[in-house]
C-alpha cells in the first residue's frame, strides 16, 4: 500500500489549515501593478506567522488571461508576468524550508484556446489528428451556421451567453462552458487524458505537494450533448445535468489516481472544486478505498443568499439554512470522506461583507465569529488571502471599476435586455468575484504595500485602518485570532476526530454545536450570536464553568447555564468527560 492510500483521518492535512493565495493581487516585486512569485517569496513569513500548513497558488501557467489565468496556454511554464520556472523553484523550495507545502491550481476541464492544443485541433479542421481533443460539433440540422439558435444545443455558458463558438474556418461548432476563450477538453478521448497525466507527474517531479483541481466534476459530458430545461424567461438551456458530475466523471479520477498519485513516495493533496455536488456524490470522491480524491470543493452553502435570478440576484441569508447545510455536509461525511471548509474564496465576495457586519463597531468582532465557527467543524479549513485581516468587500462605483469577465458579460448581457443599471450595479458591487481580487492590504500607504506601481484593479479604500502591519502590533487583532484558531486546530484532538452535533438548529441567531472526541473522553461547545443584538441561550446540562478555549469577546463572564452571548460573540469550550 502506497502513501497515498491512508484514510482520510490518518493524513497529515487532516488537521493542516490551507492558505489560498491569488498571484495577481498578493504582492508586485518589480512595479508593474501585477503581483508575481518574488513577491509571492518577500511575504513567506507572514504564512509561516500565522502558522499555515498549505499554501495554495491559483494559476500561474502561460495565459492570454482572459479569465485571469484560468485559461491555459501552456501547461508546462510560468507567465513573464508571474515570473519563471526558477523562480517557481525558488518559491517552492522557499514554502518547504519553512515547513509547509504547495499546491497547485489544476486546470484541465478547458484551455486556453491560444494552447498548441486547440490550435493544433482547430487548424486541422474535421477528421484532423487532433481534432478530437476539444468538443466540436456542426450547426443544428437545417440552420445556417453562425446564426443565433444554429448552436448544436441551447447550453448556456457560465459567463454569459451560449457555451458555443463558431470557428468559420473549419465550419463546426466548439464547447466552451466558460469564455469562449476557453474551450473544453474532449475527455472521451484518451490521448487527453494521457497528455493531462503526463503534465500532472511533471509537475509532482518538480516537487509540488498536489492540486486543486478547478470544476474537476465538469469533465465528463454525456456524448449526446442533449438540449437542457428553459426557464420561463430564458435566451439558453440548464445543459448542468448533462455534464456535472457526468457518466464517466469516477472512471476518470479513478484512472488519474492510478496513473499519477497511486505509489507515490510522497503523501499528496488532491481537491476537486465541484459546482453542484451532492453529498451522496461527495462520499464516493472521497472515499479513501476508491482512490479518487482528498476531499471536494462544494457550493451549496454559498448560494444561500441567492434568488431566482442567480448569484447576483441578492438575498438576505438565513442562519437556519446555513447551518441546515453545513450541518448536513458534516453528517454526510462523518464516517466516510472529508471536508473542505471555506467562506472565500478567489471566486467569492468577502465574508465579513457577506455573512458577517462589516460595520466598523462589529468589522472585527463577527470576522472572529465566522473563522470560529469554520475552523471548529469537520474538515480542513482554507484561508483566502486577506481573510486573516478581516478584509472586507470594495467600493465598485461604476462598471469601469470592474475587471472580472464574469462580471462584465453580465452587465454586458442584462443591459442588452434593458435591466436597470443601478439594480446591475448593486448585484455586482455585493457578489462580483473582483471584491475578492483587489490587492493584498499588507500596510496603510498609497497601493497598501502591494505595488510601488499602479495595482491592475484599484486597492480597497480601508487599507489604511485594516492592513497587516498594524494587525500584526496589535495582539488583539483579527490576524493573531486566526494565528490562535490555527494552532488549537493543530493542538486539539477533537477538532480533527470528534463527532460533530448540531445545537439549535431552528434559532435563527444563534450557531451552536459539539464535538466530542470519544476516543479521549473531550467535549468541546461552539456558541456564536450571528446578530448585534444580545441573545440568552440556556446551554445542555454540564457545560456550566468549563474552560474557555478561545473567545472574540475579552473578560466575558464564566458560561452559566443560561447565559447571555453579546452581539456577535463567539466563544468554545471544552469538558473533559472520563
Amino acid at each position: 500500500m502506497s502513501l497515498n492510500d491512508f484514510s482520510a483521518a490518518g493524513s497529515w492535512w487532516s488537521n493542516a489549515v490551507v492558505y489560498q493565495i491569488y498571484p495577481r493581487s498578493f504582492a508586485d516585486s518589480n512595479a508593474d501593478g501585477i503581483g508575481d512569485l518574488p513577491g509571492i517569496i518577500q511575504r513567506l513569513d507572514h504564512l509561516a506567522r500565522l502558522g499555515v500548513d498549505v499554501l495554495w497558488l491559483s494559476p500561474v501557467c502561460p495565459s492570454p488571461h482572459d479569465d485571469n489565468g484560468y485559461d491555459i496556454s501552456d501547461y508546462q511554464d510560468i507567465d513573464p508576468l508571474f515570473g519563471s520556472l526558477d523562480d517557481f523553484d525558488r518559491l517552492l523550495a522557499a514554502v518547504h524550508g519553512r515547513g509547509m507545502k504547495l499546491v497547485m491550481d489544476l486546470v484541465v476541464n478547458h484551455t486556453s484556446d491560444e494552447h498548441p492544443w486547440f490550435t493544433g485541433s482547430r487548424d486541422a479542421g474535421p477528421g484532423g489528428p487532433k481534432r478530437d481533443w476539444y468538443i466540436w460539433r456542426p450547426a443544428r440540422p437545417g440552420m445556417e451556421p453562425g446564426t443565433p439558435g444554429a448552436e448544436p444545443n441551447n447550453w448556456q455558458s457560465f459567463f454569459s451567453g451560449p457555451s458555443w463558438t463558431y470557428d468559420e474556418e473549419s465550419g463546426e461548432y466548439y464547447l466552451h462552458l466558460f469564455s469562449r476563450k476557453q474551450p473544453d477538453l474532449n475527455w472521451e478521448n484518451r490521448e487527453v487524458r494521457q497528455a493531462v497525466h503526463t503534465m500532472m507527474r511533471w509537475w509532482l517531479e518538480r516537487g509540488v505537494d498536489g492540486f486543486r483541481m478547478d470544476v474537476i466534476n465538469l469533465i465528463s459530458k454525456d456524448p449526446a450533448l442533449p438540449d437542457g430545461h428553459m426557464a420561463e424567461g430564458s435566451r439558453y438551456g440548464d445543459g448542468s445535468p448533462y455534464y456535472i458530475c457526468g457518466p464517466r466523471i469516477h472512471e476518470y479520477l479513478a484512472e488519474m489516481h492510478r496513473e499519477v498519485f497511486a505509489g507515490h513516495p510522497r503523501r499528496l493533496l488532491t481537491v476537486g472544486e465541484m459546482p453542484g455536488v451532492t453529498t451522496e456524490e461527495a462520499k464516493l470522491f472521497t472515499d479513501p478505498q476508491r482512490r479518487e480524491l482528498d476531499m471536494v470543493f462544494q457550493f451549496e452553502h454559498v448560494g444561500l443568499d441567492q434568488g431566482p435570478g442567480g448569484k447576483f440576484d441578492v438575498r438576505p441569508l438565513k442562519l437556519t439554512d446555513l447551518k441546515a447545510s453545513l450541518g448536513r455536509w458534516q453528517t454526510g461525511l462523518a464516517e466516510t470522506g472529508w471536508n473542505s471548509l471555506y467562506w472565500n474564496n478567489h471566486d467569492q465576495p468577502r465574508v465579513v461583507s457577506r455573512f458577517g457586519d462589516d460595520s466598523p463597531a462589529y468589522r472585527d468582532r463577527s470576522a472572529k465569529l465566522l473563522a470560529t465557527v469554520l475552523h471548529l467543524h469537520r474538515g480542513t479549513p482554507y484561508v483566502y488571502q486577506g481573510e486573516e485581516l478581516a478584509m472586507a468587500n470594495t467600493a465598485f462605483t461604476t462598471i469601469d471599476d470592474f475587471r472580472d469577465i464574469e462580471s462584465l458579460n453580465h452587465y454586458r448581457d442584462r443591459i442588452a435586455l434593458g435591466a436597470d443599471e443601478e439594480k446591475i450595479l448593486a448585484g455586482l458591487r455585493h457578489r462580483s468575484r473582483d471584491n475578492a481580487r483587489t490587492p493584498m492590504q499588507w500596510d496603510a500607504t498609497e497601493h497598501a504595500g502591494f505595488t510601488a506601481g499602479t495595482p491592475w484593479i484599484a486597492v480597497n479604500p480601508d487599507h489604511t485602518t485594516v492592513n497587516a502591519k498594524a494587525q500584526l502590533a496589535d495582539p488583539d487583532s483579527v490576524f493573531h485570532y486566526y494565528r490562535r484558531l490555527i494552532a488549537l486546530r493543530h493542538t486539539e484532538p477533537a477538532l480533527t476526530d470528534g463527532d460533530f452535533r448540531m445545537l439549535y438548529p431552528e434559532d435563527e441567531q444563534v450557531y451552536a454545536f459539539t464535538r466530542h472526541d470519544r476516543g479521549r473522553g473531550t467535549d468541546l461547545l461552539v456558541l456564536a450570536n450571528f446578530s448585534g443584538d444580545d441573545r440568552t441561550v440556556t446551554l445542555p446540562e454540564g457545560w456550566a464553568n468549563t474552560e474557555t478555549l478561545i473567545a472574540n469577546v475579552p473578560d466575558t463572564a464564566p458560561l452559566a447555564d443560561s447565559h447571555t452571548l453579546q452581539p456577535w460573540e463567539a466563544r468554545v469550550h471544552r469538558r473533559r468527560t472520563t
